[in-house]
């Protein structure tokens, strides 16, 4: 086990995330005493393994008291360790919501439909909730310069950002298609952002897009294990 759990985190470390499918992810998530050594391991050097169970990766991130000392002591490593400038923490927040809000709700939505057919079945199993194309569509690239170009840099200025969000693992993009990357719904949080993004100052600018939109419940799972990220 000791072996299995050094390459798991050597491998988290070199690829910065990995597939809840990954053979040894998939046996972080499900087996209690690998779990429990593996963030005991973490936790002696400062570090915590992320999971989602709405996202299809997960990661490693620094635990809360270890941030101050890593990142500095300016205050602007509390809402950003990227060095993202304001267009690009900007792009990021309207792809996350153009992405994961809708995302989320297809997902929550889909989960209550199994849940409801599977109340006929005696022994009906626990399916993991879907993840990746199956419910996470992409974005027109074209569109989203013609709907926030001028609140967002111009199209220059979002081509740049984009290939600055694709390279730190937010965004994958594929011609004119603009995708979830597997850290866009991993690092930001559902909980903190969704209302404010839906009901608050982004309101205005997402528009129609979020009409039909309205914040998704979150299952019970244990807070401190799925704490967030900031970004």
């Amino acid at each position: 086990m000791e072996k299995q759990i050094r390459e798991l985190v050597a491998r988290l470390l070199a690829h910065q995330h990995l597939p809840r499918q990954d053979r040894l992810v998939k046996k972080a998530l499900t087996d209690e005493a690998f779990r429990q050594d593996l963030d005991a391991r973490l936790h002696a050097c400062g570090l915590k393994f992320l999971d989602n169970p709405y996202a299809g990766d997960v990661t490693l991130v620094l635990e809360r008291d270890m941030e101050q000392g890593v990142l500095g002591e300016q205050e602007t490593w509390m809402s950003n360790t990227m060095n993202l400038d304001r267009t690009a923490i900007a792009l990021l927040m309207v792809l996350w919501s153009l992405i994961i809000l809708p995302k989320r709700q297809r997902q929550v939505e889909r989960k209550e439909l199994g849940e409801a057919q599977d109340q006929s079945e005696m022994f009906a199993l626990e399916k993991p909730l879907e993840t990746g194309k199956l419910v996470s569509a992409p974005v027109n690239r074209n569109a989203l310069i013609a709907d926030f170009g001028d609140k967002l840099g111009k199209a220059t200025k979002i081509k740049m950002n984009l290939g600055t969000l694709a390279r730190l693992g937010f965004i994958v993009q594929r011609q004119d298609e603009i995708h979830e990357g597997p850290l866009l719904d991993l690092l930001l949080d559902y909980h903190q952002l969704a209302g404010r993004v839906i009901d608050g100052a982004l309101s205005d600018l997402l528009g129609r897009h979020l009409a039909d939109l309205k914040p998704a419940p979150e299952p019970d799972w244990d807070e401190e294990e799925l704490e967030e990220a900031d970004v």
